[in-house]
């Protein structure tokens, strides 16, 4: 019997479901990095979401299949090195989208209405009105640079807003909403990344970047935190460029080990109003815990016909 190793916490649907398919399962989310190399050779499928980064060193004396990651992004996976040794690789972009559409548009909305910093003054005792006056986004412009799953997702729930939406994805084009970056650097009001973390993606948001649109925007990450270095954030929102932040994701966040450039970059960045913060939790909720397994059981069982 095929044998898989489960090393991440997951919904427990996952090993119910390899089980059915015929899979013998083991879950081992008490493994180091050492114990899960020595033994990874003794499996042909692998469940991973966040523990462990699987790069070409580790895949050398690998016996797997296939690698499932339990989330959307694979950035933690060699592919191409997993892919030259014919292993599959799945991910689960569709059984979280609904859950980042919803989390982005409740952090727009908090902004616009200032509702992160109109809760934080009544608890304190102040019922400040005027300082508290918001922005509609009908009748606005919104850039999604990416428009994969979370994008159509997002555009899907905004349409009904009443707000101008411009996607722009370099290698799938949108059919809904086609758009170029220069429309969006024209028009945008407001800017969300749906993209994955590649070589090419690292670092995009630059100075030149928040520099080409030409108005001030409300700036949503919920992608990967390299995507968009603290550095030209902080400066987005000195030169007000950026009117608004909000931030799933950071470039680093194991945040103890922060350095003092990074401690006070951030300090910086959180001391403006209009700035709102989340710990990668976008994709997180009850409904996708439970709908990230049933994508990637489904992608396993067409996989192998089973």
């Amino acid at each position: 019997m095929r044998k898989v190793l489960i090393v991440d916490e997951v919904h427990p649907s996952m090993a119910e479901g390899l089980t059915n398919l015929g899979f013998e399962v083991e879950t081992r989310t008490d493994l180091t990095l050492t114990e899960f190399v020595s033994i990874l050779p003794n499996y042909e499928g692998l469940v991973v979401r966040s523990k462990f980064k699987i790069t070409a060193d580790i895949l050398t004396d690998t016996t797997l299949t296939f690698i499932a990651r339990a989330g959307a992004g694979l950035d933690l996976l060699d592919v191409d090195a997993c892919l030259s040794r014919g292993i599959a690789v799945f991910s689960a972009n569709e059984g979280n989208s609904d859950a980042v559409a919803e989390h982005v548009i409740g952090q727009l909305l908090s902004l616009a209405h200032k509702l992160h910093t109109s809760d934080t003054e009544v608890r304190h005792g102040l019922w400040e009105r005027e300082g508290n006056r918001g922005f509609e986004i009908k009748g606005k412009t919104i850039g999604i640079i990416g428009y994969g799953n979370m994008g159509k997702a997002l555009a899907s729930r905004l349409a009904c807003f009443g707000i101008t939406i411009l996607a722009y994805d370099k290698y799938a084009p949108s059919a809904d909403y086609p758009a170029t970056m220069e429309q969006i650097f024209e028009q945008a009001d407001i800017l969300s990344l749906h993209i994955p973390l590649t070589a090419e993606t690292h670092g995009l948001i630059s100075d030149e970047f928040i520099n080409s649109f030409k108005k001030p925007i409300l700036l949503i990450n919920s992608s990967r935190g390299p995507i968009a270095p603290l550095e030209p954030l902080l400066h987005g929102l000195r030169t007000s460029r950026i009117k608004g932040l909000a931030l799933d994701v950071l470039p680093n966040e194991k945040l103890s080990t922060w350095s003092p450039v990074e401690k006070e970059l951030f300090a910086e960045i959180a001391a403006y109003p209009a700035t709102i913060f989340s710990p990668h939790v976008a994709g997180w909720t009850t409904e996708s815990y439970y709908k990230i397994n049933e994508v990637l059981l489904e992608k396993i069982k067409s996989h192998f016909q089973l």
